[in-house]
């Protein structure tokens, strides 16, 4: 970056009040003649050039504050700059020597007008630094210069100018286009990604169906049959139980084959599947169990929700299992940019530093992580425990259509 970046309007005034300076010492020591003046211009007054270099001092002062606003007040840095080269023409008339100072009309030019004027400011000041200097018999000359060369240079600048915008536009045209691009190209890689996913989802169907499915369905027949040989015995109730197990297991596997959403989220949103399953969970445990929803509700994406149904499904779970608690909450908040979820247990506790034997934990880590969120566990023997769950919001995308025929399980 150059040490100058936000500093040019100092340069461009300290620069124009240089040249004054140095245009007023020349005209001291050389001395002043308006003589020339007086004859080129009728009604011309015989003013000291002090007065009218004392003008453009002060009309030099407001540069830095117009050039923070070049592009909003167009008209009034055109006025100004016109009228400078007036005040500047009126001073090299008087003494050749403010021909110098009237050549600050050029770098102003090129840093304050609009393009399509720099060209016009700048033929302008040499027309303004060509007649100071020009003999009172050389008005027919001066007026062919101006004809023959000023006028074409201001149309070329023009025309330039208009280039210069069209070039520009384009440019910008070409940007949007390479932004449209690069999203299009974002959604080519996520559908490259989804198709991925998809790829490797009909691998594991085909080695879940040859395996852990076809387990449980035989397990299931096993488990069938022995209750039939057994109908009187007491036993039948825990096998009709480990069968409807089983079944309940074998559903599971199939839809997560099929990639399916738990089965409370497939006909309904996480708030309503989360109080369906509180409800259900605080019957068969016994334990209390109070649900609060904070914040609107929105529809999020089925990675997210079915990681927080699944996180509160493994948290109650334990606490059904481990914590031998009396009371439990579960709160659901969303946020502008976050959704949290906090299960609670006023249960025996646990070191959560202490490696656990399970899976549990571990894995209601690894669904918030995988969705770009935290999971933070607080417990102590004695003291209960409280799993907070935060992950971005990130809402539901549009429906994906279905899918081609696959094996079925």
């Amino acid at each position: 970056m150059s040490r100058l970046d936000g500093r040019e309007h100092w340069v461009f005034t300290a620069l124009a009040y240089g040249l004054l300076a140095v245009s007023s010492i020349a005209a001291a020591i050389t001395g002043a003649d308006a003589t020339w003046a007086a004859g080129a211009l009728p009604g011309w007054s015989r003013v000291p050039w002090p007065v009218p270099a004392l003008a453009a001092a002060l009309w030099l002062a407001p540069i830095p504050w117009l050039y923070a606003r070049r592009h909003t007040h167009r008209a009034l840095v055109v006025a100004h700059y016109l009228v400078l080269l007036a005040v500047a023409a009126a001073l090299a008339v008087q003494s050749v020597a403010f021909v110098l100072f009237a050549s600050v009309g050029y770098p102003l030019a090129i840093a304050m007008l609009p393009a399509r004027l720099v060209m016009a400011g700048v033929t302008l000041t040499a027309v303004v630094s060509v007649a100071a200097q020009a003999g009172p018999g050389a008005q027919t000359t001066l007026l062919s210069v101006i004809a023959g060369v000023a006028g074409p240079l201001v149309l070329a600048g023009w025309y330039v100018a208009a280039e210069h915008d069209k070039r520009r536009h384009l440019v910008e045209r070409l940007r949007a286009a390479m932004d449209e691009n690069a999203d299009l190209n974002a959604r080519l890689l996520e559908q490259a990604r989804h198709a991925g996913v998809l790829g490797e989802r009909h691998r594991m169907a085909g080695e879940i169906h040859d395996t852990v499915a076809q387990d449980l369905v035989a397990l299931i027949g096993q488990l069938d049959a022995a209750g039939r040989s057994v109908r009187d015995d007491p036993s039948r109730r825990h096998l009709d139980r480990a069968a409807e197990l089983a079944r309940r297991g074998l559903s599971e596997v199939r839809r997560s084959v099929s990639a399916l959403r738990p089965e409370p989220l497939e006909d309904a949103r996480l708030p309503e599947a989360l109080g369906h399953m509180a409800r259900s969970w605080s019957e068969a445990a016994g334990v209390e169990l109070r649900l609060e929803i904070t914040g609107t509700p929105v529809a999020l994406s089925a990675d997210v929700e079915t990681a927080l149904f699944r996180v509160a499904q493994e948290a109650l779970a334990n606490v059904a299992k481990h914590a031998r608690a009396t009371r439990t909450g579960l709160t659901l908040s969303y946020a502008d940019e976050a959704v949290l979820l906090d299960i609670r247990d006023d249960g025996t506790g646990f070191a959560p530093q202490r490696p656990a034997d399970g899976f549990g934990l571990d894995g209601m880590r690894q669904r918030v992580r995988g969705v770009g969120g935290t999971l933070e566990i607080e417990s102590a023997p004695g003291h209960g425990t409280a799993i907070a769950a935060a992950v971005p919001a990130i809402p539901a995308g549009p429906a994906v259509p279905a899918e081609s025929d696959h094996e079925t399980l």
